[in-house]
């Protein structure tokens, strides 16, 4: 009985002592085919560190509009409107403000008699400042035709609100309505000389446009500063 129960030990013992050995090689294999642990990012090496960023090559913005307002020109800029006009003297005075005392005489002004398609058959003074200093044209002129033993008639109502002064270079009108056309029951005469007088005292005589004819009915007007309001009487 003893030997049968030590036979029967001795592969008991060397089962046990393979089934150990089998263990320690399995372990072994499967340590050897796990995988290396993984580095942490704290112990990582400075080799591995993420690059360093690079500088930008995109071009600085410029400047805004704002900014380049505010850096003074060169140049200031130039005004495109036009300059306030100047204030100028009134026409009854000169630019040194003292009124206008002077009456136009024959001696620095010139007069001119002309003929108007409108109003038909009127002739037109005009007399000019060819002096150096204002003056006033008063009243209406003196009118006769040729060697006259008097003046024609003054048409009252185109008497202006102001007197006409005139400043050296300016110009004044008369109007000189000859009236009806010729014909058999027409007393008039054809006209070729005008004596107009400034005053009573100081006249000059004007060559009348050709084909002049004028009647008793003949009148002038007051001195006017404008032809267009000469020319409505």
């Amino acid at each position: 009985m003893r030997t049968v129960a030590r036979r029967l030990t001795l592969p008991t013992t060397a089962l046990m002592a393979a089934l150990a050995l089998t263990a320690c090689q399995s372990d072994g294999s499967k340590a050897a085919a796990d995988p290396a642990p993984v580095a942490s990012a704290t112990n990582a090496s400075p080799h591995t560190s993420a690059p360093a960023e690079q500088p930008s090559t995109t071009a600085s913005p410029r400047p805004t509009a704002s900014k380049q307002a505010a850096k003074p020109d060169a140049k200031a800029p130039r005004t495109t409107g036009n300059p306030a006009p100047k204030p100028t003297a009134k026409p009854h005075e000169p630019s040194s403000g003292t009124p206008v005392t002077a009456t136009c005489t024959a001696a620095h002004t010139k007069i001119v008699a002309s003929r108007v398609s409108r109003p038909i058959n009127h002739l037109v003074l005009t007399v000019t400042n060819v002096g150096s200093r204002p003056c006033n044209a008063l009243n209406a002129p003196f009118v006769g035709f040729d060697d006259p033993q008097a003046a024609i008639r003054v048409l009252e109502e185109s008497k202006p609100q102001a007197v006409v002064t005139l400043m050296p270079g300016e110009s004044g009108y008369a109007s000189l309505p000859l009236t009806g056309e010729p014909g058999p029951d027409t007393h008039g005469r054809t006209v070729r000389t005008i004596k107009v007088n400034l005053t009573r005292d100081s006249g000059t005589t004007v060559t009348a446009p050709a084909g002049t004819f004028a009647d008793d009915g003949a009148a002038v007007s007051y001195w006017q500063r404008t032809l267009e309001e000469a020319l409505t009487y």
